[in-house]
């Protein structure tokens, strides 16, 4: 038969619409948009359990509308549940422009509605500026002068953070995913190795599992000591892949996804030997992994919780290039420290105020984050890091493999 991820059944469905519905009417919500378009987060997949780079028309009363950009989009939808795998939401069409949208919003008796939308301030990493097309929402809001809108995405991505059982074995099974990458990379990964075959190893590991991998997929990038960060170069412009080096690190940060759920880790491997600079940068790391599992618990806050993961940083005079810890599903709680950075100069032009929105939370069991201690001295940096679960009585770790440095000769 093959793989067999886990799936969501329809009760799981019914428990998300309840939340939802409980929410509009709270805030007075005739009807809710959710967009997915291209989002890095995929919030329709909340209402449908479909992603079909479009939105979602979920009324208070009534059948929600799955709404997407060509027919092949809905004939693949089509196809799944001709092959048993049954749909949540049975109403699909096609609408190319935003004005047809807004032509099923009045199909809804919503064209004289206020309506909640989700996604056009989201700030999900890679969407910082939203997730809705600007034409798109151009054309929607002018063919409904009538309506008043109102955005709730960060409401509704608090309303995702705490998982069901059905969401946790979706997770719990990326995770599985995630530690098979790892020893994939383990190993192929080795002095005189490419970027892009340890790169290949690891994500064919991850689809082994029938599942995907969240953009952008994997992050990577090698060296004795770099601050590069971000998806391969060499796969959107011509230039050839690294080859590993004795005394260099390899940082990768891999996110697999069964369904919409999400896990992360950061597999780092070092060729030894590398240098003390390095060396020191591992050690306060998994000191702040340490850190962030001794205080993970519920009923403390976010900033709590993170700010145990700076006292490292403090004092060995680090500083952390990316968040410490961010949460999953969706990933916009993030752990931004700033210790160590008053002086910090890596000579980028900024211009602007920070857009980034410092948030919170108490936290409670059934949230899930994505640990990314790392440690930077001048260009140095090292980063580890896992999926950790919230529990009833403390914190559970869904990855191991890639929560040390790996070390290879």
């Amino acid at each position: 038969m093959g793989v067999q991820p886990p799936v969501l059944s329809f009760a799981e469905r019914d428990r998300r619409w309840k939340n939802v519905r409980a929410m509009m009417r709270e805030r007075g919500f005739d009807g809710l948009l959710v967009a997915g378009f291209r989002s890095r987060e995929m919030y329709e997949s909340y209402i449908s359990d479909d992603y079909n780079e479009g939105c979602v028309l979920f009324p208070l009363d009534g059948d929600p509308v799955v709404i997407t950009w060509a027919h092949l989009r809905v004939m693949r939808a089509k196809y799944s549940d001709e092959l048993g795998h049954k749909l949540w939401v049975p109403d699909y069409c096609v609408c190319t422009t935003g004005t047809g949208a807004a032509e099923v919003v009045m199909e809804k008796g919503l064209a004289n509605s206020k309506l909640g939308v989700v996604g056009l301030t989201s700030q999900a990493p890679t969407e910082i500026y939203g997730a809705i097309p600007a034409n798109f929402w151009k054309q929607f809001t002018a063919a409904l002068p009538k309506a008043t809108f109102e955005d709730i995405s960060e409401e509704f991505s608090y309303m995702m953070l705490v998982k069901s059982d059905e969401e946790m074995a979706q997770m719990r099974y990326a995770a599985k995913a995630a530690e098979a990458a790892c020893k994939a990379i383990i190993e192929c990964a080795a002095p005189g190795v490419g970027e892009e075959v340890i790169m290949a190893e690891a994500t064919a590991a991850i689809l082994r599992f029938g599942i995907g991998l969240r953009y952008p997929l994997i992050v990577m990038n090698s060296g004795q000591h770099t601050l590069s960060w971000g998806p391969p170069r060499w796969q959107t412009r011509g230039e050839a892949p690294r080859v590993m080096q004795k005394g260099e690190i390899m940082h990768s940060e891999l996110m697999p996804m069964c369904g919409n759920q999400e896990v992360q880790v950061q597999m780092t491997v070092a060729f030894d030997p590398i240098d003390a600079t390095n060396q020191k940068c591992e050690k306060v790391a998994r000191q702040s992994y340490d850190a962030g599992l001794k205080a993970l618990k519920p009923g403390i806050k976010f900033s709590e919780f993170w700010a145990a993961m700076e006292e490292p940083l403090k004092a060995s005079g680090c500083w952390s290039y990316t968040p410490l810890v961010h949460s999953l599903g969706p990933h916009f709680l993030a752990g931004r420290s700033r210790v160590n950075q008053e002086n910090l100069d890596l000579g980028v032009r900024f211009v602007g105020a920070p857009g980034a929105i410092p948030r919170d939370i108490v936290l409670q069991p059934g949230m899930v984050f994505a640990f990314e201690p790392n440690a930077c001295i001048g260009t140095h940096r090292v980063n580890i890091g896992g999926t950790v679960i919230v529990t009833a009585n403390g914190c559970e770790e869904l990855n191991q493999i890639p929560t040390t440095v790996t070390h290879k000769q």
